[in-house]
């Protein structure tokens, strides 16, 4: 005879706990508490298999001459305001040392 053995607990323990589990919840809410268990366990199991289609679908593409041309004004543009708050912070350390 084969005993489940999970976590090393025999049948006895086994017992104990499901018999500790119907007297805190009592008989009649069991069936929902599965149902519960039961519906996390399928989203959860969603939500896994979504996260490792999104790894799946995350290979680079390549890119579109439009989108590196995007890229690239939006580099500049960025590269631009950089150098204005740097120009900035140069003007306000000098007004403060004055």
């Amino acid at each position: 005879m084969i005993t489940p053995m999970i976590a090393n607990l025999g049948t006895p323990e086994l017992l104990l706990i499901l018999a500790v589990v119907i007297l805190l919840f009592g008989a009649a809410k069991l069936p929902e508490l599965a149902r519960g268990s039961g519906r996390a366990l399928r989203i959860f199991k969603a939500e896994t298999k979504g996260l490792m289609d999104d790894d799946d679908k995350s290979a680079p593409a390549t890119k579109t001459p439009e989108q590196l041309e995007l890229e690239a004004r939006q580099r500049a543009e960025l590269d631009a305001r950089q150098a204005e708050l740097d120009a900035e912070r140069e003007r306000l350390r000098g007004n403060d040392n004055a």
